[in-house]
């Protein structure tokens, strides 16, 4: 098969079984053996994806002032928020959509995550930013992962097992590990 073959396939996968794996995290967080969300450090929340009915609390209760979605607009479209929902509950928003399971957020979205992310505190904004995919487990972990790194200039290692202390259900595959040490090398350089 070729690459371009296994993309689409990869890509028809991912939404063939989004409601599916969505209804499995949704019952795995209804028993308590998932938080929906985590706090990671003072700024940053990784999580799931913040299902419309949530909003509310993610804003009053959490301060969310900013969300990355690492997510598809057909992942979104709907149940949660998109950039204007956000904008009408004062809340800044960042898509930065990467296909489900198969793909790792390419160099470029990983900058403008950690960017957006780390200009509230450049701009002394108070409040913290939501990181969410649909499960909060590996498009976002592997962008909160080079947030950590950025933000604290820690190892891949060290940021990724900071997560898994918080948030033991991530799960970074050889595309997210590869992605997150390929952004380590970018940030020795500069």
């Amino acid at each position: 098969m070729t690459s371009q073959a296994s993309e689409v396939m990869g890509r028809v996968f991912a939404r063939v079984t989004f409601l599916p794996t969505l209804l499995y995290n949704l019952a795995l967080e209804r028993v308590a053996l998932r938080s929906w969300f985590t706090h990671i450090d003072a700024r940053v929340i990784l999580g799931a994806l913040p299902l419309r009915h949530m909003t509310k609390q993610l804003v009053e209760e959490e301060e969310v002032r900013g969300v990355v979605s690492m997510n598809e607009d057909y992942e979104l479209k709907w149940l949660s928020n998109m950039h204007k929902e956000w904008k009408n509950v004062g809340v800044k928003f960042l898509q930065l959509s990467t296909v489900d399971m198969f793909e790792a957020p390419c160099q470029e979205k990983l900058h403008r995550g950690v960017q957006f992310i780390r200009n509230f505190d450049n701009e002394g904004r108070n409040g913290r930013v939501y990181v969410h995919c649909k499960a909060g487990r590996t498009r976002s972990a592997t962008l909160v992962a080079c947030y950590l790194m950025a933000t604290y200039k820690w190892s891949p290692d060290t940021a990724v097992e900071h997560m898994r202390a918080h948030r033991p259900h991530i799960w970074l595959g050889p595309r997210q590990h590869q992605a997150i040490h390929q952004y380590y090398k970018r940030l020795l350089q500069d």
